[in-house]
């Protein structure tokens, strides 16, 4: 099988998390041959692997300009490829595809109304008319493609919802062996911040920082943990509050205004993004992960601290519940008052280790090597249902009087 992988709109957080864990893969699969649209600044990282071919793409100003050439120009050079199967992986599919098209759809940003809301209260005017024209392709993409995937069951049940269409879940996948591969030693600043808070209830946010991730309802939970708590807590987040430093055109402003406004200088601690690589030794030195998030797809960070034994306390999705089911307690994703209830339910060490256990469970149903069979799978059907359309076409060709002729002509 010849497969056309577009992972030109992979840029950041779990867009690359999936192409840097499926192409090293895909490449060692018997009997597939990938071509790979990547990204200039990323190519390099699978130029070396047997079995995958990096046809020459420009680099892209904006995302219009990037749209436009897949649009315009990329079928040509599928064509070229002489692909079996394009699988689309930044949520918008080709129009016109020259073979069948398998599109990975993951951004829950395009189907929720609270990011819309966010975005709006916020005045962030700009961002909103981006995401409610991306939403628009990002909608007709799923008809576009012969078959949409989603990473998790709810997310596909919310995509089906808002199109009508069927759409199908393929679990994104975990590697113990290339999560936990390196264990160098954490630069000195990080380990530093991290030591300086051993007598303390260490919680950990895994993110960027952006809208959706729901920091400023995390901040106003931090005081009322501190109140109720026995030990003093701190929170570690892999971001920083300023421009500049994270992906996107996210504004800060406010989470830092809230930060100063509750006095929280001390208690939360910006690391800064940490490498992949050393991700692990992040997550090992903490006790409770907590995600607020009020927009997510499948969540990554979940199945890693998970693998790491951290307990989570996670906000109310559905598909938070679906990646955790026990190994997490819950709260309403704009409550810091339940937020806090919950992480104070698992200061005490033995609960920790309770949700700990089952989360190091949960983790293994998570692999790459599961995903991509499952996706082998999918592509094989859909040429087999392709194949079997085109024989039935040849073997039952239109007579020629219904081309030539209108229906009330025909003799009876």
């Amino acid at each position: 099988m010849r497969l056309f992988l577009n992972a030109l709109g992979a840029s950041c957080a779990s867009g690359l998390t999936h192409l840097r864990n499926v192409i090293p893969q895909l490449s060692r699969f018997a009997g597939v041959e990938t071509t790979l649209a990547a990204n200039p600044e990323i190519r390099s990282e699978f130029a070396d692997l047997p079995n995958i071919s990096l046809p020459a793409i420009p680099p892209f100003a904006n995302s219009v300009k990037r749209f436009w050439f897949e649009q315009t120009v990329l079928p040509d050079i599928v064509r070229r490829s002489k692909a079996d199967i394009l699988i689309s992986t930044g949520n918008f599919a080709l129009r016109h595809s020259p073979v069948p098209q398998i599109l990975l759809s993951g951004n829950s940003l395009y189907t929720s109304q609270d990011f819309r809301r966010d975005l709006w209260s916020r005045k962030d005017y700009r961002l909103w008319l981006d995401n409610h024209l991306k939403s628009a392709v990002a909608r007709h993409s799923i008809h576009w493609a012969d078959l949409t995937i989603a990473p998790s069951q709810s997310f596909a049940d919310e995509l089906r919802r808002w199109t009508g269409k069927p759409v199908e879940c393929i679990y994104h996948g975990f590697s113990p062996s290339v999560f936990f591969a390196q264990d160098p030693p954490l630069p000195s600043n990080i380990r530093e911040q991290l030591d300086a808070a051993r007598n303390h209830i260490r919680l950990l946010f895994v993110s960027h920082y952006n809208y959706y991730r729901n920091f400023e309802t995390l901040l106003r939970a931090l005081p009322i943990v501190r109140k109720h708590s026995s030990q003093p807590v701190r929170l570690f987040l892999t971001c920083e509050f300023r421009h500049g430093a994270n992906p996107g055109s996210y504004r800060p402003e406010q989470a830092n205004a809230l930060l100063k406004e509750l006095g929280l200088q001390d208690e939360v601690v910006q690391l800064g993004a940490v490498p992949y690589h050393l991700l692990h030794q992040v997550y090992r030195a903490a006790d409770i992960y907590v995600t607020p998030s009020y927009a997510e797809t499948f969540a990554h960070p979940l199945v890693e601290a998970m693998a790491c034994g951290l307990p989570v306390v996670a906000s109310d999705l559905p598909v938070h519940r679906e990646i955790c089911r026990n190994a997490a307690l819950y709260f309403h994703r704009f409550s810091p008052e339940t937020l806090a209830e919950q992480v104070l339910r698992l200061v005490g060490l033995s609960a920790r280790q309770q949700f700990a256990k089952r989360g190091s469970n949960r983790a293994i149903d998570f692999t790459w090597q599961k995903h991509i069979e499952q996706l082998l799978a999918k592509a094989h059907q859909l040429l087999g249902k392709r194949n079997v359309i085109e024989n039935v076409a040849f073997a039952h060709p239109t007579p020629p009087i219904l081309r030539e002729h209108p229906v009330e002509q025909l003799p009876a």
